[in-house]
C-alpha cells in the first residue's frame, strides 16, 4: 500500500474482476455477483498507471476490498469507489416495443446485412425484401433476442453508401421484421438512416461511430429515446478502420468509451440505454483484438451493458491456418463462449441456432453451479 500512497496527481486505475467463482453459495461472503448476471468473482484485479513510471499491478480480495480501497490516496480512492459499483451494478431491464431485454443472462444479437459486399454475407440478402425477412424471422426462431440489420458494410477498404440507398435496402426489410418478437437493430452511421429505421419499427439503434460519424445523429438517437450501442472505433469518417497507433489497446479503448459515454450522457442522453462496445477489429491488430477479448471483464466497470462481436472475423483466420470466412464457426463459437464467461451481455453473431445452443449449454452449467447443494 507504500508504493499506491506514493502515486502522484497524473495515476490512473482501472479495475478487473478475476477469480471467477462456479458456486458461490459455497463460499458466502468471499465473492460478488458481476453486475446482474450469472457470474461472481472472488478478486479484483488493479492496474496503476502514471507517467514516467511502469504499471502498478496488483490483486485485492473481495474480503480485503472495503480496506484496501479507503486506504487508496485520492482521487485514485473514488474512482476505485465508482467502478467497483459499477462492476456490481445491477443493469436494468431495457424496454424495445412490446419486448423486455433483461441482463441476468446473455442474448444473441444475428447479424442480417442487406449489402452487396460485407465480408461474411455480401449479396446474400440483397435486392429481396421478403427473403431477407424470412432470415431475420429464422434468426428470431433459433433464439435470436436482437436482429442487427446494416445496410452499409464497415468491413476494411469498403465504399460508404448514399443514405438514400442504405434506407432502400434496410426500411422494407425492418417493416416486416418489426413485429416478429425479436428487437430489431438499425446498424448505420448517419441519422437519416435511423430516423427511416425507426419509422419503420426499430427499437435499437447500432452506430459504429458511437454517434460521431453524423452530427444529427446524437439528437436523432436522444429524441427517439430509443437504446444505443456505442462503438469505439479509431476514427468516425469514411473509414472507421484509419488510425490506431494505440499506447495500451485496452485502456485507450476504455478511457475513449468512458468519455464518450460521459459526452452522450451529458447531451441528455439516458445513461439506462446506452450499450457499449469495443468494436473488435476496427483499426485494430489481431494482438490488439486478443488483449481485448482478454480483457473483456474489465469493461464492466464502465456500468453499461456489453456487447462483444467478434463472429467469423479476420483474427479467428488469423489464428487458424486462415480458414475462409465460411469455415470460420468454431472460432465464432469460442469467441462468443469466451464474451459471455467474463459477463458480455450481448455476442453479436452470424450463426445464431449454433451459437444460441451453445450458451444454453453455458447457462445450464452456470445454472447447475449456482443451485448445487451446500
Amino acid at each position: 500500500m507504500e508504493e499506491l500512497e506514493a502515486c502522484g496527481p497524473d495515476a490512473k486505475l482501472y479495475l478487473k474482476p478475476v477469480g471467477f467463482v462456479d458456486n458461490p453459495q459455497w463460499h458466502e461472503g468471499k465473492n460478488q455477483q458481476l453486475n446482474n448476471s450469472l457470474i461472481w468473482f472472488s478478486q479484483i484485479e488493479y492496474s496503476i498507471f502514471e507517467a514516467n513510471s511502469p504499471p502498478k499491478r496488483g490483486l485485492v480480495n473481495i474480503t480485503q476490498w472495503p480496506e484496501w480501497s479507503k486506504a487508496l490516496p485520492e482521487p485514485l480512492a473514488k474512482r476505485a469507489n465508482d467502478q467497483f459499483a459499477n462492476l456490481t451494478r445491477q443493469h436494468q431491464a431495457l424496454q424495445c416495443g412490446e419486448r423486455t431485454i433483461r441482463f441476468d443472462q446473455p442474448h444473441v444479437m444475428g447479424i442480417l446485412n442487406i449489402t452487396p459486399d460485407s465480408f461474411s454475407d455480401g449479396g446474400k440478402h440483397q435486392d429481396n425484401p421478403e427473403k431477407a425477412a424470412d432470415a431475420g424471422f429464422a434468426m428470431a426462431a433459433a433464439g435470436a433476442s436482437f436482429i442487427d440489420i446494416g445496410g452499409e458494410s464497415t468491413r476494411p477498404g469498403a465504399e460508404p453508401v448514399w443514405e438514400g440507398d442504405e434506407i432502400k435496402r434496410v426500411a422494407p426489410v425492418i417493416e416486416r421484421l418489426a413485429h416478429c418478437g425479436a428487437v430489431v437493430s438499425i446498424d448505420t452511421r448517419k441519422a437519416a438512416v435511423m430516423e427511416a429505421a425507426i419509422t419503420a419499427g426499430a427499437h435499437v439503434i447500432n452506430d459504429v461511430s458511437a454517434l460521431l460519424h453524423d452530427k444529427r445523429s446524437l439528437e436523432v438517437a436522444g429524441v427517439s429515446g430509443r437504446p444505443v450501442v456505442l462503438m469505439h472505433a479509431p476514427s468516425s469518417g469514411k473509414n472507421p478502420h484509419k488510425g490506431g497507433g494505440y499506447g495500451n489497446i485496452v485502456t485507450d479503448t476504455l478511457n475513449w468509451l468512458e468519455q464518450r459515454i460521459s459526452d452522450v450522457i451529458a447531451a441528455g442522453f439516458e445513461r439506462e440505454k446506452i450499450i457499449v462496445d469495443p468494436g473488435l477489429g476496427f483499426g485494430k491488430t489481431l494482438a490488439d483484438n486478443l488483449a481485448l477479448m482478454n480483457n473483456i471483464s474489465m469493461f464492466h466497470a464502465l456500468g453499461q451493458p456489453l456487447l462483444i462481436g467478434a463472429s467469423r472475423k479476420r483474427m479467428i483466420g488469423a489464428l487458424s491456418k486462415e480458414a475462409p470466412v465460411d469455415q470460420r464457426l468454431g472460432g465464432s463459437i469460442a469467441f462468443a463462449h469466451h464474451a459471455v464467461q467474463q459477463g458480455a451481455q450481448i455476442v453479436r453473431v452470424h450463426d445464431v441456432p449454433e451459437t444460441v445452443q451453445a450458451l444454453q449449454i453455458w447457462r445450464g452449467m452456470r445454472d447447475a453451479g449456482v443451485t448445487a447443494p451446500v
